[in-house]
């Protein structure tokens, strides 16, 4: 692949929030964090025209309160069609950290992530797609 180059007009506040992410995400320079950007985007566009993709559903949350558990299970089982597998462990005496994995049209994938995350006492959650096909 050829690389291209050519020049970018940004105002300095814009310049500096580049430069913090450059810095945030370990990146190289700023043609790669903007390469990055864009691919995001681009990827991020392609769910919207609801292709068939894969991914994961992260989610963090205190193993004590054994209803998330309960209530993850039910919305796995709702999503049964999407849902490919799911792992759980132990992060330490607290927290517990749950990666389910899917693949599907990423508008049923979103919408499983929105439901799992929703449950009260997630700590964190996100779901992460990429193309499948």
């Amino acid at each position: 692949m050829s690389v291209r180059r050519f020049g970018v007009s940004l105002d300095e506040e814009l310049l500096e929030a580049l430069d913090s992410y450059v810095s945030d995400n370990r990146f190289a320079n700023r043609s790669q964090a903007i390469r990055h950007l864009i691919e995001k985007d681009l990827v991020e566009e392609k769910w919207k025209c609801d292709n068939i993709v894969a991914g994961a559903i992260t989610l963090v949350f205190s193993h004590q309160k054994n209803d998330i558990l309960k209530k993850s299970s039910e919305i796995q089982y709702k999503y049964r069609e999407v849902i490919l597998s799911s792992q759980g462990f132990y992060l330490n005496e607290q927290n517990y950290l749950e990666i389910i994995a899917v693949k599907g049209p990423s508008h049923k994938l979103t919408e499983v992530s929105e439901e799992l995350i929703s449950i009260k006492g997630i700590q964190h959650g996100k779901l992460v797609m990429s193309k499948a096909q």
